[in-house]
């Protein structure tokens, strides 16, 4: 789950990790209204949306004035962003954020994150803030900076140190620096973050250290111990059929291909996907059922793969574990036969009950196609692609 920067910036007040004064708006009247008690020369007008690069699409704009901001605001708000982040028809921006602005001497970039191959956390950290962390690391790895962290251990203030005196901060700012860190860090682990980022971290004339940005990613698993962080969800940042999923408790990613596919296990999702490229197909979306998948659930899958206009064909993938294939079956054939579903559809049965669960899709009237393996299924399926097309 992904939360927007103002909200990022609530939080990590929160836990004492300094960020320029800031205020939300809705209407250029109320951005006008914060300018003005803001009281800055010079304040920053943001776009609102789950997106970097906001600057680069024009949702990012400096105003010298509270008319200026007024301005800035009705420019932006409205406005369909396009970034290298957002989705390929842009992201409609709702609310901007109107922050004072900031002496900026030098700009770095900071992120608390897993290292999944080292097995412990990780203290990310840059020179070259303002900057996408990608190129960073592919054209200039040196400056790529990282400290491990041992779980059972924790985070120490030499290691905080250490990192800041590599970043070439002096004694006095990595003073500022070490409480600073540590207050991140304390929201990663009490928050169940997946990652925290703050990119750039600037460095003021005057000495200070704040936050510009703030990116908080939470671990879904984990948002039942917090619902104070559930409850800042935006569905309006959210892919409706994404959003429809998690209501019914079925994993669901949108992709652009035309093969809709429905699996059990994240596992044999990505494999199924891996085998619909390799047959020379593309898939339209990931959705695991999970292993406690029944007639409803199934019903309730189709019906989201079929709001994808660009499904021509759907693969069901199911191995019978937990799962008893003969119950798929019989909800493969009430989806298919309630929702009318009108394209060629290919179903693959093994493990649990998968012989009875057969028999029921062979006994149905309806134009399935059984496959026996995973390949004989992705090729099954591409070839029902590129004969309906």
């Amino acid at each position: 789950m992904n939360v927007h920067e103002y909200q990022a910036k609530a939080l990590f007040r929160e836990f004492g990790v300094a960020v320029p004064d800031g205020e939300l708006a809705t209407t250029p009247e109320e951005a006008e209204r914060a300018a003005k008690s803001l009281g800055t020369p010079i304040v920053v007008v943001k776009a609102q949306v789950h997106a970097g690069g906001r600057g680069k699409g024009g949702g990012v704009k400096l105003a010298k004035s509270a008319t200026e901001a007024k301005t800035a605001a009705s420019e932006i708000l409205g406005m369909t962003l396009h970034t290298p982040q957002t989705p390929p028809e842009g992201k409609l921006v709702r609310k901007v954020y109107v922050e004072a602005g900031s002496n900026i001497e030098k700009e770095y970039y900071l992120a608390v994150l897993f290292d999944r191959a080292a097995e412990k956390f990780a203290l990310v950290a840059s020179t070259e803030g303002g900057m996408e962390i990608e190129v960073v690391a592919e054209a200039t790895p040196d400056k790529i900076l990282t400290t491990l962290i041992e779980p059972n251990v924790g985070l120490r203030d030499y290691q905080i140190r250490d990192l800041g005196f590599r970043l070439g901060l002096d004694p006095d700012q990595v003073k500022k620096f070490v409480p600073f860190v540590r207050g991140l860090f304390n929201l990663y682990l009490d928050k169940d973050c997946s990652q925290v980022e703050i990119n750039p971290l600037v460095l003021t004339a005057e000495g200070d250290l704040y936050a510009l940005d703030g990116k908080l990613n939470f671990d879904d698993n984990a948002l039942y111990r917090h619902p104070e962080i559930a409850a800042l969800r935006d569905p309006d940042e959210e892919d409706e059929r994404e959003r429809a999923a998690n209501e019914i408790d079925l994993a669901y990613v949108g992709l652009d291909g035309s093969i809709g596919c429905m699996v059990n296990g994240a596992g044999l999702a990505m494999a199924t996907l891996d085998m619909i490229h390799y047959c020379g197909g593309t898939p339209a979306n990931f959705l695991d059922a999970g292993g406690g998948a029944d007639k409803e659930k199934v019903k309730q899958a189709f019906k989201l793969i079929l709001t994808d206009d660009n499904v021509k064909a759907i693969l069901v993938n199911i191995f019978g574990g937990i799962v008893r294939c003969d119950l798929i079956a019989e909800g493969v054939v009430a989806a298919a036969a309630d929702l009318g579903v009108g394209v060629p559809l290919v179903v693959r049965l093994q493990g649990t009950m998968a012989t009875e669960g057969r028999a029921i899709l062979a006994q149905s009237d309806l134009n399935i196609t059984p496959a026996e393996t995973l390949k004989e299924a992705g090729e099954l399926v591409v070839a029902a692609v590129k004969g309906a097309a």
